[in-house]
């Protein structure tokens, strides 16, 4: 049927088209059926910003100085007129807005001749605005909305491919219920966990003023010099006693004996005696010695030689 003349074709194949690189342009299919200003994103190019692939459009280039003048005189005009009209409508008795000058037109009528336009061959018409009642309620309604077409489409967003959510997602996504601290009208007994889980104190993070720590440490230190003053002062009272004690064994000491050497006999002196009188006392107390020596072995002995024994010693 193909070249046949006053048939329409039912087919919705579209023809083949190449771009500028001599490729397939496949976005036609994309654009098929839809408006011709309507803007359709089918290219990987389209996900760049315009930076990027177009950087020598002269829509992007800076604009030179005298456009900026115009452009801000233009802006300047346009808030001014803004301005006017909300001072305008604010004040509180509403003037007739001023009129245009007056405009004067040289008028000749094509017929000429004494019946028409009164014998005149020209006129000077003078055109002026007509005057517009401020209080005059609005003629037409204009504050109808009309709905507008669909917009292009945004540009598609490339998702990740979805995956399955697991149980500590879940449990993160979990919004536990309201409770309240003050209020229980039914009466419902509410485990403690789930009271501060409701709360939200598992979520705040708790910040510990770093003084805290200077306390402790300041603490420490404090009791660790009171524990080994303490040491000191017992070790020192351990020291004194133990000294004290030793004085006292030695002045016993002395005193037993001095009481030992008063029960011999022996005459203590000071110091500062003569070697020969210190070699005479010795041996006075060898002597002594000697002498309770020999008298322990007569108490020891039996009775009938202790008589012997006692004549050998008177007779010597």
């Amino acid at each position: 049927d193909m070249g046949r003349k006053g048939k329409e074709s039912t087919s919705n194949a579209l023809a083949v088209q190449l771009d500028a690189e001599g490729k397939v342009k496949y976005d036609i299919i994309a654009r098929q059926g839809q408006p011709k200003d309507k803007i359709v994103y089918s290219k990987l190019s389209d996900l760049l910003p315009v930076e990027i692939t177009s950087e020598n459009d002269p829509s992007l280039q800076k604009p030179d100085q005298e456009e900026v003048e115009d452009v801000t005189e233009r802006t300047r005009m346009a808030l001014q007129k803004l301005t006017n009209s909300k001072i305008a409508a604010a004040m509180p008795v509403r003037c007739a807005e001023k009129l245009g000058p007056a405009e004067f037109i040289r008028y000749t009528p094509s017929q000429q001749g004494t019946a028409f336009n009164s014998g005149a061959k020209q006129r000077v018409i003078r055109l002026v605005e007509a005057q517009v009642d401020p209080m005059e309620p609005p003629k037409f309604k204009i504050n109808k909305k009309i709905p507008r077409g669909p917009p292009s489409p945004p540009a598609p967003v490339l998702h990740s491919p979805t995956r399955r959510v697991t149980v500590k997602e879940q449990k993160e996504w979990k919004i536990p219920p309201c409770i309240s601290n003050w209020k229980n009208a039914k009466g419902y007994t509410v485990p403690l966990d789930k009271r501060l889980a409701a709360d939200g104190r598992g979520l705040q993070q708790l910040h510990i003023n770093e003084n805290f720590a200077k306390l402790a440490e300041a603490l420490y230190i404090a009791d660790r010099k009171a524990r080994e003053a303490v040491e000191t002062r017992a070790q020192l009272e351990k020291k004194l006693a133990q000294k004290e004690k030793e004085q006292k064994e030695e002045y016993l000491r002395q005193l037993a004996q001095k009481a030992r050497d008063e029960r011999a006999g022996i005459k203590t002196t000071g110091p500062g005696l003569p070697d020969e009188e210190e070699h005479e006392r010795e041996m006075l107390r060898q002597d002594r010695h000697k002498e309770r020596a020999r008298e322990r072995n007569l108490a020891r002995a039996a009775p009938d030689k202790r008589s012997t024994l006692k004549r050998e010693r008177e007779r010597d």
